[in-house]
This record gives structure tokens, C-alpha cells and sequence, in this order.
């Protein structure tokens, strides 16, 4: 029995259109980003110096006026000009492809989740985690072009798994961010508060859950590792399983929320996907309810992986 149906044509369509518009959108963020704050001309003592302003109001010399520092202003005048015109254009495609989206009915992602990645990705934060767990199978069945069973995808809480890796670059972000986790994630939804019982997990006012995992201490892993120096900010908890997961590929898709909104999705590959599922399920002490749904959900990524992704698919012989 199938596991999940494939998308209408239209659909197909105009998820490959969003998802074209999309990230060209996100590329001409980083373009933009580039040329951010100004430059201009600064008389002193007679003469004119060349001063490049970050966006944060710091300042910088780039030398005196010759042919050379004419010819830095002038690009940058012009790179800055057509970064901003390139924006422009695809925020209003982008904003077209948003209610076309809608219109077909071409996404079903909470939107909660969509507005959860892109407010990491506005952090500069996504880098340093992967969504696990059900919410990954919205990346997978987006891939293929196919709706999977709507029993799979039932839940009230999305997985980040924070890779403890990059901890020093991680805290070095948050530190130029000034503000703690908690406030990242209120940029999505500003009723997010932290559990106080449980400071791995955030939850808003619809009863919606952010839980932030790690795996298990080592190489020097600092635990508990709080996510920021506010003392009432997140912890991540530790998972068995969460090496194996940061070790394996990274599957990173376009995802599309119920409203037509996009987001791009970090995940593990399907084959460590069905791995860990395929474990869990017959792990002791795992709820029998819950040991249902993870086997449900190893069968359904691997029927995907034989029909829909040739670059998974399991060949007669071949070992696990």
C-alpha cells in the first residue's frame, strides 16, 4: 500500500516556480548584504578620504582621494544600486509566488515551522541545526513532488538538533546577535516563552514546541549548554543518537507552509532518517504508541527512496 500520493500537475508546477523564485530571493539577500551601510567622501584638514560605514555606524578609512579609491566608490555605488534593484524585483515575485502558492494549494507546512527556519536563517543561526523527527518528512515528501499520509506528519512540537561542533562559532553569532534564543525564535511568534520545568523545550500561546537537543557530550562539550549568556535562556538536551545524525549528509529542501510561504529546511538524508527511525522503534522503554508511528515513518521515507529518489534507492543484494 502506497504511503503517499503525488501532487496535482499544477502543483508540481508551481512548486518548481516558487521554489526558482525563492532561492534567488535568498541570494540576492546575501548579494545585498555585502554592499550593507554606505560609503562616501570625507574632507580633512583640506583633504578628501574615501570612509566606508558598516551598517552598525562603524567607520573605516579606505585612503586618500586618487584614481584608485574613485574607482572603489564608484563600483561599490553601483554594485549597491543593483543589489538593491535585484531585491526588490524578487521580493515582489517572491510575494506573487506566495499567493499562488496559497491559491493551489501547494504547501501544508505549519506555517509556525516556516516562520521558525526563516527566523534562524534571519539569525544567521540555521548552519548550527538540523530539523529532525517528523517535521523532517515535510523536506522529504517536498523533494519528490508527493503528499505523504497526513497519520505521518501529526504533531505539536518541531526538533532542532543543535550540532555541539560549531558551539564556538555558534556562541560567537549570539553574541553579535545580542539577544538569547528565546528572542530568535520570538521573531516567529512573540508569545514563545521557555518551559520552566524543562529548559530544552519553548512553547507558544497555541500550544506549539520548539525542542532544542544535542548529542551527547564529548571532546569537551561543555553540558548543560545554555544557548546564550541570559541565565533564563534555552538549554539543548542530550540525545542518544545525535552524533550519528550531525555524521550523516545534509538534505536541505524548500519547504512550503499552508499560507504560501516558503522556507528552506535542514535535515539528514533519507537513508539516516529510516536508520534512526528503524532504531527507535524497537528501543526499550519507547511509548508502543509512539514505536507505531516511528516504523510508519521509516517505511514511508524508504518507499519514497525506491520510487522517488533514484540516488537512495536500494539495489537487489545490495547491504544496508
Amino acid at each position: 500500500m502506497s504511503l503517499f500520493l503525488d501532487l496535482q500537475s499544477a502543483q508540481s508546477r508551481q512548486y518548481i516556480d516558487a521554489e526558482t523564485v525563492f532561492l534567488e530571493l535568498r541570494r540576492a539577500r546575501l548579494e545585498a548584504a555585502e554592499v550593507r551601510g554606505s560609503m562616501y567622501w570625507r574632507t580633512q584638514n583640506g583633504r578628501e578620504f574615501l570612509v566606508r560605514e558598516s551598517s552598525g555606524g562603524a567607520q573605516k578609512s579606505l585612503g586618500l582621494l586618487t584614481p584608485e579609491t574613485q574607482a572603489i566608490f564608484e563600483r561599490f555605488k553601483a554594485r549597491k544600486a543593483a543589489a538593491a534593484s535585484r531585491l526588490a524585483a524578487l521580493t515582489s515575485a517572491a510575494s506573487d509566488q506566495q499567493r499562488l502558492n496559497k491559491a493551489l494549494r501547494v504547501g501544508r507546512v505549519p506555517n509556525i515551522v516556516v516562520k521558525t527556519l526563516n527566523a534562524l536563517e534571519a539569525a544567521g543561526l540555521e548552519d548550527h541545526f538540523l530539523t529532525i523527527g517528523t517535521h523532517a518528512l515535510y523536506a522529504y515528501e517536498s523533494a519528490c513532488g508527493v503528499r505523504c499520509m497526513p497519520g505521518a506528519l501529526a504533531t505539536q512540537d518541531i526538533d532542532l538538533l543543535f550540532d555541539s561542533r560549531k558551539r564556538i562559532a555558534f556562541v560567537s553569532q549570539m553574541k553579535r546577535l545580542d539577544s538569547s534564543f528565546i528572542g530568535a525564535l520570538r521573531k516567529a511568534d512573540p508569545s514563545f516563552r521557555v518551559k520552566s520545568d524543562q529548559k530544552q523545550t519553548a512553547i507558544n500561546d497555541a500550544g506549539f514546541e520548539v525542542d532544542v537537543i544535542r548529542r551527547m557530550a564529548t571532546d569537551g562539550d561543555p553540558h548543560p549548554f545554555r544557548l546564550s549568556d541570559d541565565e533564563d535562556d534555552m538549554r539543548a538536551v542530550q540525545v542518544a543518537g545525535g552524533n550519528r545524525m550531525l555524521s550523516a549528509h545534509k538534505f536541505s529542501q524548500v519547504v512550503v507552509a499552508e499560507t504560501g510561504h516558503m522556507a528552506v529546511m535542514h535535515t539528514m538524508d533519507p537513508p539516516t532518517f529510516v536508520a534512526i527511525k528503524r532504531m527507535i522503534s524497537t528501543a526499550p522503554g519507547r511509548d508502543p504508541k509512539k514505536r507505531v508511528k516511528d516504523a510508519q515513518q521509516a517505511d514511508l521515507v524508504e518507499q519514497l527512496m525506491q520510487s522517488h529518489m533514484p540516488q537512495y534507492r536500494k539495489t537487489e543484494g545490495a547491504a544496508d
